[in-house]
């Protein structure tokens, strides 16, 4: 996975830039022209367009002849090409090589420390041990003579993941907090702000290489906040995530960011890495828990989107997972055969997997009983696997030694201060030392008063803010909500108005005197009705508007029902019938359930769509409760569609779209709640329960 971590830091800078050639010979001075010049292939550099970027930067090469600073640049924008362009490393490393050379003539720092940080990886990639050796010393001692925050942040990650290479994983940690520190100086651009967020993924992904899980998700929290923007590296996120909960055996949480990872729109070939990446991890799961079927279902797809991903590491680790599967099954014959392709990148990449894997062929051949390959491949095994434990062994002794030289080191500055201080209380006359021990106690109770004072008026003002804030949330709160009955309870009977009018002025000859006469009188009854429920609601809302509160009394359902009733009685073809056998009485705020079950009846209304329609409004006492139900015969409809009155993040109703989310309210407010019944071509009943 080495190189996962070099991706990771590259693709979330891409930002996509005209790429429009300059003309030349616009500009006067040559160091205009090669500065064009530059900029023209960073930009090609950004759209990832490495031929014609190799193409553009031997001519760069060519313009800038004895200009060292801009020699340093092509040769770093060639060995980039170079490097990214199917991995062309000895061709990248003569480039890099040459712009370091030029960049130390000119001193140009910030050249010098990009070409040092891609050489630390080349070198590693070609086995150049030496020249690695001889670089990482000449990237301590710029260390040691900078203080460029640029140098020091990205040269701190680039020895830590030295440290990574060799297994040093605290050494790794203690370079990558020191770059992460650097970073934060940086001015905040949205790249360096996700690059924060990489180097604490890169630490968490050290505590999964040491199992320390727990302390592995600590640091992917942390590095959470700096990502949320880039969806290429929360996906790898989300990856790192399970990596540490598959161990833990936290089935949940594995599935969550599993999910998670498929949400993610990713750059290029890094949504086929991330998936395979994922379902390598699932795998890994149930091969722990012996499922080996759904194991082997995963590994599958961990195989499919890692040769999509043209990754030769992925499909290494999916190949790998799907001979550790085969062996689980008993099919040595195939898991040999998959093991062994896996093998042959696996040293390249990651030894600890080449380790994984040649124990797996071994045990596989001992299982067909081919002891000599057996054999052979427990003696590569025990030899890589030697080598990790000897690393981590003097790692481990290294680690200990220095904290055990911090410790010594630490007395010694202890004991000599001591020393130091018994000598100077030893000069000091006894007088002196009590005034100045006197003044100095006055002087630390008056701060501590004063600071006590301070605290404690900070803190009163603080709650008198918090107390204010609660106040206005709630007083906008209630005036979206009075705003939504005003409109919700008063549109219908206008709109019906309205559309009376608009048909005595549009079409009057569509209208005889006798229809004139009864949509006349049920225009008056309307508008009448209307301005009864406004002075309701007016009346209501006036002494409401303060602090919303009930007025609780007692009074019959009938009253309610009669006054809904009457509110309806412009609606045509809708016969209404009100069942109360046992004239209930209710002890609510009349107002608020007046609004509720207007609101129902008049969704109840809408979703009538044919002849002989009915609406029932019934009252009755049930297990020592009062439910008030309404009941239609009109198209049905899904619990979907009433979402809005369980959900507090729905506000969609059957055909409006405040209703629903209105009486969910208003419900919560009286103490009762609304449940909905609910058949296709059948009907819709409402039911209101009062505790």
């Amino acid at each position: 996975m080495k190189k996962i971590g070099f991706l990771f830091l590259y693709f979330i800078s891409l930002t996509v830039f005209a790429q429009q050639k300059p003309n030349l010979a616009q500009y006067k001075t040559t160091d205009e022209k090669l500065l064009a010049w530059v900029n023209y292939c960073n930009k090609i550099k950004e759209l990832e367009d490495y031929p014609k970027l190799l193409i553009e930067s031997e001519k760069g090469i060519k313009l800038s002849k004895n200009h060292f600073a801009f020699l340093g640049k092509f040769y770093f924008f060639r060995g980039f090409a170079f490097e990214f362009s199917n991995n062309q490393y000895q061709n990248a490393l003569v480039n890099y090589e040459l712009s370091l050379e030029n960049a130390k003539k000119v001193k140009h720092l910030k050249i010098e420390t990009n070409t040092l940080m891609r050489l630390n990886y080349i070198y590693y990639a070609l086995n150049q041990t030496s020249k690695r050796e001889q670089l990482i010393s000449y990237i301590k001692q710029v260390l040691d003579t900078t203080k460029n925050t640029y140098t020091q942040a990205v040269l701190n990650g680039s020895l830590g993941e030295y440290y990574l290479d060799k297994y040093e994983y605290e050494t790794f940690i203690s370079y990558q907090l020191k770059a992460i520190n650097y970073k934060k100086q940086i001015e905040k651009s949205a790249t360096n702000y996700e690059n924060i967020g990489v180097s604490y993924s890169q630490i968490a992904s050290a505590y999964i290489k040491m199992k320390q899980y727990n302390k592995a998700i600590e640091y992917l929290n942390y590095a959470a906040p700096y990502i949320k923007t880039s969806p290429y590296v929360s996906a790898f996120s989300c990856n790192y995530y399970m990596q540490c909960y598959v161990p833990l055996k936290k089935l949940d949480s594995v599935q969550k960011y599993y999910h998670l990872t498929y949400t993610y729109p990713t750059v290029k070939d890094s949504l086929f890495l991330n998936l395979s990446f994922a379902n390598r991890s699932m795998s890994e799961y149930y091969i722990a828990e012996h499922q080996t079927n759904t194991a082997y279902n995963y590994a599958k797809k961990a195989v499919l989107f890692g040769q999509k991903s043209n990754d030769e590491d992925i499909i290494m680790e999916a190949n790998m997972i799907m001979g550790l599967v085969l062996y689980e099954k008993g099919d040595y014959k195939k898991a040999i055969e998959t093991l062994t392709l896996a093998s042959k990148d696996a040293l390249n990449y990651d030894k600890e997997s080449f380790v994984i894997i040649n124990k797996k062929l071994s045990q596989s051949y001992a299982a067909l009983g081919l002891w000599k390959k057996a054999y052979d491949y427990n003696e590569i095994y025990s030899k890589y696997n030697n080598e990790i434990l000897l690393e981590s062994a003097k790692q481990n002794i290294a680690n200990a030694e220095a904290r055990y030289q911090n410790k010594t080191k630490g007395q010694e500055i202890k004991n000599l201060s001591i020393q130091n201080t018994i000598k100077n209380i030893a000069i000091k006359e006894a007088k002196k030392q009590l005034l100045f021990l006197i003044f100095g106690l006055g002087l630390v109770a008056i701060i501590g008063v004063l600071l006590f004072n301070q605290s404690r008026n900070r803190k009163k003002t603080n709650e008198k803010l918090q107390l204010l804030n609660k106040e206005l949330d709630e007083a906008n709160k209630i005036k979206a909500r009075f705003f939504g009955i005003l409109n919700h309870d008063l549109r219908s009977p206008v709109a019906n108005l309205i559309h009376f009018l608009h048909l005595q002025k549009e079409s009057p000859e569509l209208i005889d005197e006798e229809t004139a006469l009864r949509m006349q009188a049920k225009v008056i009854t309307g508008a009448e009705n209307l301005l009864s429920s406004m002075e309701d609601i007016l009346l209501w809302s006036k002494g409401q508007m303060e602090n919303f509160k009930l007025h609780t009394q007692k009074f019959p359902v009938s009253d309610v029902f009669n006054d809904i009733k009457n509110h309806f009685l412009s609606v045509e073809n809708v016969q209404f019938v009100f069942e109360n056998p046992e004239n209930i009485i209710l002890e609510t705020d009349e107002n608020y359930l007046k609004t509720i079950i207007r609101n129902l009846t008049g969704n109840a209304i809408k979703a009538l769509d044919k002849n002989n329609s009915s609406i029932l409004w019934k009252a009755w006492e049930e297990n020592n409760q009062i439910l008030l139900s309404i009941t239609d015969n009109g198209s049905g409809g899904t619990q979907e569609q009433f979402r809005a009155l369980y959900d507090d993040a729905e506000v969609i109703g059957i055909k409006s779209g405040l209703g629903l989310h209105l009486i969910r309210d208003l419900a919560l407010v009286i103490n009762c709640k609304v449940e909905v019944t609910s058949a296709p071509n059948i009907g819709t009943t409402f039911t209101i329960i009062f505790q």
